[in-house]
């Protein structure tokens, strides 16, 4: 079940790494990287709630979720040959998003899977274990066009050109993808629906809304509406940062979405589709309302080191601005060797997270380890020395592991088993959405406050991350948790 999730984390841990340095390689400006990277936050904003509820709804040969599994990796193999031999920015950006939403196809009913199949107790140690697998593949991706450069010859970074270790890297990431995922849907049986442990029971949504309740999402559709509008009108009065635009229209999307879900109510028809995951984001658990503050902050932050990680440790460490230096491509491949250390740790630390947790409890395990998190990214902006990143690398894989494994676990506690693919998908709602909002402001933070120096976007990442810790020990636990 988890050897599927070391292909996967090879997919995106290569897209981690490389992608600000191929759009670079085609003439991307450094202010320019984080809306070419919005391709991330909007396909999983879109497809993986829509997963998530299909899959529930699933169930033949494959049983519920192996079937998007499999269909998400075939696409992802697809995409990963493409993605190298793009020879413009607009393609580069094409493939991207075309990446991005295979794989994200591929990534959301594993986490839906462990819940489907394990009893709560087992979780914890189960998404651990998955982020085991998960750091695993990371490292295995972050290091491989190093050791493709130093260890097997290949070209590394020349002008107007990808380098050639990229490219190799990538098709073998589609081989290790499918292979991969192929053993995991071939070893991995799912039990049918009416087999599952009911867990929490789900709070209903009513056939015909209230007065009260119908004024409510009227007045909620009327709000997000009129937000999504007014920012718009802002950023076009202001005339720059048009990435403003992507989040002025899902906030406009999301209140008309509102207002259907009260006129198909009250006309006496079943929600369908988008419906009714608007209707379950307006149920949620209270779990994953908190979960869903903590999480804007933690990803906000993370989103920032991918993206700016190589131009700050460029500029910082080796003295050089300029994508086609033979020096850039010495830091690029650094910070890949950075990135495999620390999902190495986050491999680690992630078998010892169950432990810790059981003692102080998920809420401050989970605290403890952004905080470690916030630590490290601030030593990438500040230290000048390459050879001693290793050491804020060590807090980043520390709050690595919990990222991906904490959150899970306790939000698979609070919701129930028949809807745990849609909430799960909601869930990552939670997780894009700050990296759309990031994608769409970092360029203007780097640009204004740190005119252009990208280290400025790691200082605002850390302290992201420093908020997100405060905020997780808000997250309740026990029956709290399945509070609405």
């Amino acid at each position: 079940m988890c050897l599927g999730l070391f292909g996967v984390q090879v997919v995106w841990g290569l897209q981690n790494v490389n992608t600000s340095r191929i759009f670079q390689t085609l003439g991307a400006n450094v202010d320019e990287l984080a809306l070419l990277w919005i391709a991330a936050p909007i396909t999983g904003l879109l497809v993986q709630p829509v997963i998530g509820h299909l899959s529930d709804r699933t169930w033949g040969p494959l049983g519920r979720r192996r079937p998007y599994i499999v269909a998400g990796a075939l696409l992802t193999a697809l995409a990963l040959v493409a993605m190298p031999v793009a020879t413009t920015l607009w393609s580069a950006s094409l493939m991207l998003w075309l990446l991005t939403a295979a794989i994200n196809i591929a990534m959301e009913p594993f986490r839906a899977l462990v819940a489907d199949t394990l009893p709560e107790p087992r979780r914890t140690s189960a998404y651990a274990l998955q982020v085991f697998f998960i750091g695993a593949g990371a490292v295995f991706a972050s290091a491989l066009p190093w050791m493709l450069t130093n260890w097997f010859g290949l070209g590394g970074q020349s002008p107007g050109a990808h380098a050639e270790s990229v490219g190799a890297a990538y098709v073998i990431g589609a081989v290790v993808l499918l292979a991969t995922v192929g053993w995991s849907v071939a070893t991995t049986r799912e039990r049918p629906p009416e087999q599952l442990a009911p867990g929490p029971e789900e709070v209903p949504h009513p056939e015909v809304p209230s007065a009260s309740g119908a004024a409510a999402l009227v007045f909620s559709g009327i709000a997000w509406t009129a937000g999504g509008l007014a920012l718009a009108g802002v950023t076009a009065f202001l005339g720059s940062a048009r990435e403003l635009y992507l989040v002025a229209g899902i906030a406009a999307i999301f209140g008309v979405l509102q207002f259907g879900a009260v006129l198909l109510r009250r006309s006496g028809r079943a929600s369908i589709g988008m419906i009714v995951i608007v209707e379950d984001i307006l149920h949620m658990p209270l779990v994953l309302k908190r979960l869903a503050i903590v999480q804007f902050f933690t990803w906000f932050g993370m989103f920032a080191l991918w993206v700016y990680a190589i131009p700050a440790v460029a500029a910082l460490d080796f003295g050089t601005v300029d994508p086609a230096s033979p020096a850039y491509g010495e830091s690029a491949d650094w910070v890949g060797m950075l990135f495999a250390e620390y999902n190495a740790v986050a491999a680690v630390a992630a078998l010892l997270l169950p432990f810790v947790a059981r003692h102080i409890g998920r809420r401050a395990c989970h605290a403890i380890c952004l905080a470690c998190g916030a630590l490290g990214m601030l030593g990438f902006a500040t230290m000048h020395q390459a050879h001693d990143l290793w050491l804020p690398a060590l807090g980043i894989g520390i709050a690595w592991a919990a990222i991906l494994s904490l959150p899970y676990a306790m939000l698979s506690d609070g919701v129930p088993a028949r809807k745990m693919g849609v909430y799960m998908g909601i869930h990552n709602i939670f997780i894009v959405l700050p990296q759309l909002v990031a994608a769409s402001t970092m360029g203007f933070v780097v640009r204004v406050p740190f005119d252009g120096h990208a280290e400025g976007a790691l200082i605002v990442g850390a302290a992201a991350l420093i908020v997100g810790a405060c905020l997780a020990l808000t997250i309740p636990s026990g029956r709290r948790s399945q509070e609405i």
